[in-house]
C-alpha cells in the first residue's frame, strides 16, 4: 500500500467517524470532549487545583502543568514540520485559524500525557478518570472533523510516550 492510499484510507475512514454536520447528541457529546482537552482548559483546571487543593494535589497540578507546556512545545515543532492541512469542514473555527496543521493531534497527545501521568502519579481514581477521558478527547476531534483518525493515534503515542518521560524527569 502506498503512502498515497494509506492517507486515503485514513481520510475515508475519518469521513466515517465524523459527526460535525449532524444535528443531535451524539454531536453534543463530541463537540464537549473535542473541547475538553483544550489547552486552556487544562491549564485553568490545574491552577485551580493548585490554589485550592492540598500540598500533594500542589504538587500534582505543578508537575502537571510543566509537562502540558513542555507537550505543547514538542507539538508545535512537530506540526510546524510535517504541515498536514486539518480535514475540510467549519466547526472549531478557532483551531484552524491559530493552528492550521493537524499531526499529530495536540489534544489527543495532551490527554494521553496527563492520563500516563495521572496513573504514575495517583490516586487510583485520578489515573482512572483520566484513562476514561483521554480516548473521549481523540475521538472528540476526528468525530468534530478536526482531525484525522492518524493525527489522534499519532497523539496516542506520543502523549503516552511523553508521560511516562515527564513523569520520570519531574
Amino acid at each position: 500500500m502506498s503512502f498515497e492510499n494509506l492517507l486515503a484510507t485514513d481520510a475515508r475512514i475519518s469521513q466515517k467517524l465524523r459527526v460535525a454536520e449532524q444535528p443531535g447528541l451524539l454531536r453534543t457529546i463530541s463537540a464537549f470532549f473535542a473541547h475538553s482537552g483544550d489547552s486552556w482548559f487544562c491549564a485553568a483546571v490545574l491552577i485551580a487545583v493548585w490554589f485550592l487543593g492540598t500540598p500533594e494535589w500542589k504538587s500534582r497540578a505543578a508537575d502537571l502543568l510543566i509537562a502540558i507546556v513542555i507537550t505543547a512545545v514538542l507539538v508545535m515543532a512537530l506540526k510546524f514540520t510535517i504541515r498536514r492541512r486539518r480535514p475540510e469542514g467549519e466547526w472549531g473555527g478557532i483551531y484552524r485559524s491559530t493552528d492550521p496543521h493537524s499531526f499529530p493531534s495536540g489534544h489527543a497527545t495532551r490527554a494521553f500525557m496527563l492520563a500516563a501521568m495521572a496513573i504514575g502519579l495517583g490516586p487510583t481514581w485520578f489515573g482512572f478518570a483520566l484513562t476514561v477521558w483521554a480516548p473521549l478527547v481523540a475521538l472528540g476531534r476526528v468525530a468534530m472533523g478536526v482531525h484525522y483518525l492518524s493525527d489522534i493515534l499519532a497523539g496516542v503515542v506520543l502523549g503516552v510516550v511523553m508521560g511516562i518521560v515527564l513523569q520520570a524527569m519531574l
